[in-house]
């Protein structure tokens, strides 16, 4: 990048932010995958499933009950998470098994987290802060008010929500967001190392 900084602008919990050149074309192909692109993914996933059009080495019922099994198995090693905001907490579910949650912060009075049911679909790491009014831009570090990662779920198109570190601490549990989910910042990156673009997430009151 010829010793530039090159940035894309994103508005991220309505706080304007910077992500370095590198970052934006992780997130941007992240973007890219869509709940259809995701639905492909998974089709093609499972197609390797299909029986061939060949001598089969099992007998048909067997062979049905060996690939259910299989995407039994994928839907097991799949993590999904599961956002309570009455309880101000995330849920890390790997099939039916419950594997951890996390106390988080939600959106303030006017600004509220969206419910529903989401994917992830950008992963960045060291987010870099751009400030909205000075254009000041914050370095990865302590005083990065996104932490060390930034998970995104929803998005209009121009805002963006997701998961992120923080560089208040305290105010984790509490209502006081943009609609971001807030997390403790050894949370967020522990989340960081569970998830993967199209792990879905699920809003409820």
């Amino acid at each position: 990048m010829n010793g530039k900084l090159s940035t894309q602008r994103l508005i991220v919990c309505g706080l304007s932010v910077a992500i370095p050149l590198f970052y934006a074309e992780v997130a941007t192909a992240a973007a890219d995958l869509t709940n259809t692109s995701f639905s492909n993914w998974k089709e093609n996933r499972y197609e390797s499933f299909l029986p061939r059009l060949e001598t089969p080495e099992l007998s048909p019922l067997d062979e049905v009950n060996h690939y259910l099994r299989q995407e039994e198995d994928f839907f097991n090693n799949t993590p999904r998470l599961v956002i309570k905001l009455n309880e101000r907490r995330l849920y890390v579910y790997r099939g039916d098994k419950l594997e951890g949650s996390y106390p988080v912060a939600i959106g303030q009075p006017g600004w509220e987290t969206p419910t529903g049911n989401f994917q992830v679909t950008q992963m960045v790491q060291n987010p870099v802060w751009q400030h909205p009014i000075t254009g000041e831009i914050v370095a990865p570090g302590p005083e990065n008010p996104l932490g060390p990662r930034w998970m995104a779920f929803w998005s209009d198109g121009t805002h963006y929500i997701g998961f992120h570190g923080t560089n208040d601490e305290e105010l984790v549990g509490q209502a006081v967001s943009h609609g971001c989910i807030r997390m403790r910042n050894d949370d967020v990156k522990a989340l960081y190392n569970r998830v993967a673009l199209g792990t879905s997430v699920t809003v409820q009151e």
